[in-house]
């Protein structure tokens, strides 16, 4: 029985299941969207978050513990000069997973995992929805008497200099 055991072995020995981690947190930071099972997404959810929340500390340290579990010197400096200033602001939830569907050959739950903020389109959707307004006919009738106000401006101005 499996009782209070919440860690996913995703059938892999510990030494592959790290080496599989690693590399796929390293194409996470170079690509910033990896296409990949659900389990293994969730998996690398739980082991990349708490390396981009160690890269906002910039110090040799936090470089070396980071290297540690990566082993990728240039994905280690990228994270730690472009992913990280990225997410400076942000308190957690670096990562997003979208789920795409399911695999053609076993049937296996799809999805890609990527990081929040470099995917654009999820940003500009956001940024329309707050500055769109809607449309009706009670605003329309509003609108026109706004363009006639100028003129109803100048009249009374006129009014006042005839008296």
């Amino acid at each position: 029985m499996r009782h209070n055991k919440k860690f996913n072995h995703l059938g892999r020995t510990a030494s592959h299941r790290n080496a599989m981690l690693s590399n796929m947190a390293c194409s996470l930071i170079k690509h910033k969207r990896i296409t990949t099972t659900v389990a293994k997404a969730k998996a690398l959810k739980k082991f990349v978050e708490p390396l981009i929340t160690k890269s906002k500390d910039d110090t040799t340290n936090s470089r070396r513990v980071v290297f540690s579990y990566l082993q990728d010197k240039y994905v280690v400096t990228e994270l730690f000069k472009e992913v990280s200033v990225k997410v400076a602001d942000r308190p957690g939830g670096y990562t997003r997973i979208i789920k795409t569907g399911h695999r053609l050959g076993d049937n296996a739950e799809m999805c890609f995992i990527e990081l929040v903020d470099y995917n654009e389109n999820m940003a500009k959707s956001v940024a329309k929805k707050t500055t769109r307004t809607r449309r009706s006919k009670k605003s329309a009738a509003t609108d026109a008497p706004v363009a006639d106000a100028p003129a109803q401006e100048t009249t009374t101005e006129d009014a006042p200099k005839a008296e």
